[in-house]
């Protein structure tokens, strides 16, 4: 069996990087330290926010991302993931710029839910990730609609994340996001907890629909990769 490295591509933001190490350390079948894969962290904080790029009111993420993920390719990482649902809009110009894979955790999340017989999600997601399309995208080629919250629930969304978790106010931003959430699960089939700050502060048992969590998604694939179980 060939085990490889994951390399996270980390900071966007850090808490939700600590939590899908988490969930790697949590989801991988071992007896003992050593069946644990090697895993290299990048955490830099310092890439410019991915939503305020999209949206026309900031620096471009992609000189760090690019720099980020050449880093964890020379320090032998055998594939990239990112903890951050925004920074997949820039996907295909980091993926270019290194020779290994970047295993898209959107793509895998589109995967899972078009196995599932889901036709209409909900998405609780940044402004970056929703003007983006970066899950729009995914989901209507495996034939998927799309639920978004209303303007005034979306800015809501943006407090629960920014002010909310980012901040480090948990639970400030998860009574907001269950809010938006529990109305949005009456317009589709399941939720996708489209921001790694969702994924923190939300849990499934919190709705009566399904909550997919692409941070879970990404976890199981990395595992799955880094034990040789799955061929790159």
């Amino acid at each position: 069996m060939t085990e490889r490295i994951i390399g996270i591509l980390g900071g966007m933001g850090p808490l939700a990087t600590a939590d899908l190490f988490r969930r790697i350390v949590e989801k991988t079948p071992v007896k003992r330290d050593q069946d644990h894969p090697r895993i290299i962290i990048y955490n830099n904080p310092k890439i410019p926010d991915r939503t305020a790029f999209i949206l026309g009111r900031g620096p471009d993420p992609r000189p760090e991302l690019i720099d980020s993920a050449k880093k964890l390719e020379s320090w032998g990482a055998d594939f990239i993931i990112m903890p951050c649902n925004t920074a997949h809009f820039f996907a295909d110009s980091i993926q270019k710029a290194i020779e290994i894979p970047l295993v898209s955790m959107v793509e895998e999340t589109a995967k899972l839910i078009r196995k599932m017989g889901v036709k209409k999600v909900g998405l609780l997601a940044t402004d970056g990730t929703i003007k983006g399309l970066v899950y729009h995208r995914a989901l209507l080629s495996h034939g998927v609609q799309i639920a978004v919250p209303s303007k005034r629930d979306q800015e809501l969304v943006m407090k629960a994340i920014y002010e909310g978790v980012k901040a480090g106010n948990i639970s400030f931003g998860r009574e907001i996001l269950l809010k938006v959430g529990k109305k949005l699960q009456k317009r589709s089939q399941a939720i996708i907890a489209g921001c790694t700050e969702v994924s923190v502060a939300l849990k499934k048992e919190d709705f009566e629909v399904p909550l997919i969590d692409p941070m879970d998604v990404i976890a199981e694939k990395a595992v799955k990769l880094a034990l040789g179980m799955e061929s790159l």
